[in-house]
């Protein structure tokens, strides 16, 4: 493994392809999405070409996933003398998630509420509801029938969750990437092995650490391609936004960013020092690649590698922590899609003069809660349990429509801003369990 000091540098070449991505993009704007007529045909080019290499890039890193999830976990349980302790591991884990997911949740109500950005003076903003009727109309209403689709069959049941959790086809859940039901199946296998009568079998257990070592000698290779992916994605990302929807959303977005930042920066720095024990400028130092993929690629399942590797190297989480943490986290662990939805809804009956309850933002609540992790594995995944919530709390099929249609035009950025705080929150769950558990992470307080 690399030394910490080594890791540390990989992060300024992904910021120098960011900004510059970011610079590109706003060059390239007023070609692809000009007023008027259609869009440059060299324009159009330039961001054919960067979404072919940034699907390439993204592609090769969700092709490691799998191996290196199942690998890891096994390796990590199995290598483990006894299995004392584990359940208990598990049990903080899941009360991590849980806790933190509903107070990223509050800190939406709170902000969405504070700030009522789909408000004018105490009415429904006219130039909004103006831009949500005309969104209908729109390219994006193709797009949101697709997702409205997807969200027939979307429940977001704790039955639901428990059950897509134990799979009927092991490699049926590998070929989709069902990660709940391949962490579930693989933590079985694992400990089956420990309970082996003898022994894990070493034949066995040396299988799987050598593949370990082997996905994360190809997640490596991979990774040098990092500031070229970042550069390709971004461009897209920035060209394809409008500065005039842009600009009449912008009390929605600074609330929307607000609400992330204030759980970024003030709530998980306040877990890190007082209940992990660990500094939390070193925390951020530690995981500056994984922040800056999640930001660039906006798919916590996409920054496990990188998620994984950061807190094993810089961090110095166990592999048995880390393996276990950092997949379920990125499967379950939504705390900035729950904030996102919580917002997202309140905003949206702002906008439509729906006036809703206390309780009715309880419901919201709690809907965002549980539905972040219920359609985890649908495409689309929080756009597709913010209709579930909306048809929950009243929302007509018009009313949802019309939201959506305005909400996709400033989805992307907002995405990888979202994506950016739910791998956070892996990264401080794992460092808290690895405290927990006794363990010497780096930047710990004496």
């Amino acid at each position: 493994m690399s030394s910490s000091k080594s890791s540390h540098g990989h992060h300024w070449p992904i910021v120098i392809a960011l900004v510059s991505g970011a610079a590109a993009g706003v060059v390239l704007q007023p070609f692809v999405s000009p007023a008027e007529g259609d869009p440059a045909a060299w324009a159009g080019k330039i961001i054919e070409v960067c979404r072919f290499f940034a699907d390439l890039f993204l592609r090769a890193l969700k092709m490691v996933i799998v191996p290196l999830v199942v690998a890891s976990i096994i390796s990590g349980i199995a290598g483990l003398k006894s299995l004392d302790g584990f359940a208990r591991m598990g049990l903080k884990t899941w009360a991590y998630y849980l806790f933190g997911s509903l107070v990223a949740v509050c800190v939406g109500l709170m902000f969405v509420n504070l700030v009522q950005p789909g408000l004018v003076d105490g009415a429904p903003n006219p130039t909004l509801r103006a831009a949500m009727d005309a969104a209908l109309e729109s390219e994006e209403a193709g797009e949101v029938g697709e997702i409205m689709k997807n969200a027939e069959g979307g429940t977001a049941s704790l039955v639901d969750i428990v059950r897509r959790a134990v799979p009927t086809n092991v490699i049926d859940a590998c070929a989709k990437g069902d990660l709940l039901a391949i962490i579930m199946f693989s933590i079985l296998f694992a400990v089956a092995m420990v309970l082996v009568p003898g022994g894990p079998p070493r034949a066995l257990q040396d299988t799987f650490n050598q593949l370990t070592d082997v996905m994360t000698l190809i997640t490596t290779w991979i990774m040098k391609f990092t500031p070229y992916a970042v550069f390709c994605l971004v461009i897209p990302a920035i060209a394809t936004v409008g500065l005039g929807v842009l600009q009449n959303l912008v009390p929605y977005v600074l609330t929307v960013a607000g609400a992330l930042l204030f759980h970024l920066l003030v709530i998980m720095p306040l877990v890190l020092r007082f209940i992990a024990r660990v500094r939390p400028a070193a925390h951020f130092r530690n995981m500056e690649d994984p922040l800056l993929m999640s930001f660039s690629t906006a798919s916590s399942t996409a920054t496990i590698p990188v998620t994984m590797r950061s807190l094993m190297e810089n961090s110095k989480v166990s592999e048995k922590v880390a393996s276990f943490v950092v997949p379920l986290g990125a499967t379950v662990n939504m705390n900035g899609t729950a904030l996102y939805e919580c917002v997202v809804v309140v905003f949206a009956a702002q906008v439509l003069g729906i006036d809703l309850s206390l309780t009715q933002q309880f419901i919201v609540v709690l809907l965002a809660l549980v539905s972040s992790i219920g359609v985890a594995g649908i495409p689309a995944a929080s756009l597709v349990a913010i209709i579930i919530i909306m048809q929950n709390a009243g929302f007509s099929e018009d009313m949802i429509k019309a939201s959506l249609g305005l909400i996709l035009t400033i989805d992307r950025p907002l995405d990888m801003a979202r994506t950016t705080v739910n791998v956070f929150g892996d990264t401080v769950g794992a460092v808290l369990i690895a405290r927990s558990e006794g363990e010497d992470v780096d930047g710990r307080v004496a």
